[in-house]
């Protein structure tokens, strides 16, 4: 049985167009077939994907999907479902989404339906980042109603409780599972609302604290990630979660269930007593540097200028509601909701565009800069697990699904989750926000923002700086800005980009009027 689970095979991945092909060498002519050759990390980390999916966990469900050109696709039964057979290497998102969060140090929620193998997929992120698999499963933290601070973080100790004259004099007996390179916490809907609240910080700041002593969480490596396990996404457990808790959550992924193709699998495992994370080979654990360099080679990928257009775009559509305030800039579903408002009934009440086309009318929230930091680290770290110089708008695609799921909350009373064939996407939250991207891009091209981005053009110039600029100019910029905003007045309808431009202008406008100023009381 030893030989099935230690056989790793390289990656079918396509290779990026730069990487060519090496030369050989007198050395490579003779070396020895036992010489261990130096693997790349981003491969190392692919070979894991395939060895964890192929044969570790049971997963023949190819969601994360990629193709050049349309791919092949089946419609199937009567009820609009469709199989799509995509042309490039891709991949089950429940292996996947956990492996980047392993890789980047990341927060990872998994959630689905008991036994669905949530807990496994976090351990064997442990067991891949060095300990044993009963020491991963000995530090899993499982989330019960009576878990206390001191559960879950340790204990004064006794003696300096009877002797201390200071808090500072009490020693912690600090829990070995907070220094680990990967922490689990299993049910995390379970835990008190307290707990969750040490919880919060240990997540957040990466440091516990007890009887005004501190400890930091961070491993020698200083990669952490997070992995935790609820049974549903929607409130339910024992304690609701707090929301700044969830908003921690990097992404969600949905754990898949089991395909009954493959259960003579199953009765073999049985038979044999086998745990796919007692049999991870030694080529695939990562020493504590090659963390630190891979999440350094991640964060390194760049994102073209393109893309970029692309996602400010996107998450332009979200913050803007027209009955939201009176003042301009105050015209946000985040002033509605503090001020205990309904967003959608302040949605329903925008005369002044098509709720149909407007996308942020299917959201009744925007988008908070952890979210987009968080979608861009992602991004980042699927184009170089797929061996990409750079991130491209499918990388982007692909993952943003998964990030903004609980961060990016439906509208459930647009029509859209209401009417016809689309109301299945009140539950399926992952197929809305893709489309969400989807349509967004296809916007940006009729719109032609692609090549013709009079507000970006104005960014830019001012981007140049302002050294020289003589007065006569920086008034013929004004008058520029002036136009502009003009131009978006007069179309009669407005939308969540043109809030974001409109601010933008404003911006510019104040930029250059303060700079004019000062340029006049130089003469």
């Amino acid at each position: 049985m030893a030989d099935r689970w230690h056989k790793v095979s390289e990656s079918p991945t396509t290779p990026s167009a730069s990487a060519g092909v090496s030369q050989l060498t007198a050395e490579d002519l003779f070396r020895e077939p036992d010489v261990d050759i130096h693997v790349p990390l981003d491969e190392k980390l692919r070979r894991t994907y395939y060895w964890i999916v192929n044969r570790a966990v049971i997963s023949p469900y190819y969601d994360v999907e990629f193709s050049t050109g349309a791919p092949v696709s089946f419609p199937l039964g009567d009820a609009g479902a469709e199989l799509t057979l995509p042309t490039e290497p891709s991949f089950s998102s429940n292996v996947l989404l956990p492996l980047l969060t392993f890789a980047v140090g990341g927060k990872c929620l998994l959630i689905g339906g008991p036994g669905r193998g949530k807990t496994t997929v976090a351990v064997l992120m442990g067991v891949l980042a060095g300990s044993s698999a009963e020491e991963v499963r000995r530090g899993v933290q499982q989330g019960q109603p009576q878990l206390t601070i001191s559960d879950l973080v340790g204990i004064p100790l006794p003696r300096d409780l009877v002797h201390a004259e200071s808090l500072a004099e009490i020693g912690i007996a600090w829990r070995d599972w907070l220094t680990r390179p990967v922490k689990i916490i299993d049910e995390y809907n379970r835990i008190p609302t307290k707990t969750q609240s040490a919880l919060l910080t240990m997540v957040a700041e990466g440091y516990v604290e007890s009887h005004d002593q501190m400890h930091r969480t961070a491993p020698p490596s200083g990669v952490e990630s997070w992995f935790f396990t609820a049974n549903d996404d929607a409130g339910g457990g024992t304690f609701p979660v707090i929301q700044a808790l969830r908003d921690r959550m990097d992404v969600t992924v949905q754990a898949a269930s089991f395909n009954s193709r493959f259960f003579d699998e199953l009765v073999a495992r049985v038979e044999a007593g086998e745990k796919p994370e007692e049999h991870v080979p030694a080529e695939l654990v990562f020493a504590p540097d090659e963390q630190s360099r891979m999440r350094a080679a991640i964060r390194a990928v760049p994102v073209p200028a393109q893309v970029r257009r692309r996602l400010e775009f996107f998450l332009s559509h979200f913050e803007f509601v027209q009955a939201g305030g009176r003042r301009f800039e105050y015209r946000t579903k985040d002033t509605v909701t503090t001020a205990g408002g309904r967003v959608a009934e302040a949605i329903e009440a925008n005369s002044g565009a098509d709720l149909a086309a407007d996308l942020g009318a299917q959201s009744i929230n925007g988008l908070s800069v952890r979210a987009l930091q968080t979608l861009i680290v992602y991004a980042k770290a699927i184009a170089w697990f797929r061996g990409r110089d750079a991130v491209g708008v499918d990388d982007v695609g692909a993952v943003l699904p998964f990030v903004l799921r609980g961060k990016l909350l439906p509208n459930p009373t647009h029509a859209r989750f209401d009417v016809g064939a689309e109301r299945e996407l009140a539950t399926d939250l992952m197929s809305w926000l893709a489309d969400l991207f989807a349509e967004s891009c296809r916007q940006f091209d009729a719109l032609g923002r692609g090549h013709h981005d009079p507000v970006r053009d104005l960014l830019t110039q001012l981007d140049g700086g302002l050294d020289g600029l003589s007065a006569v100019d920086a008034s013929r910029r004004i008058t520029e800005i002036e136009a502009r905003v003009r131009a978006i007045s007069a179309t009669g309808k407005l939308y969540g980009r043109d809030f974001d431009d409109l601010t933008s202008l404003k911006y510019l406008h104040q930029r250059y009027t303060a700079y004019l100023r000062w340029v006049e009381r130089q003469r």
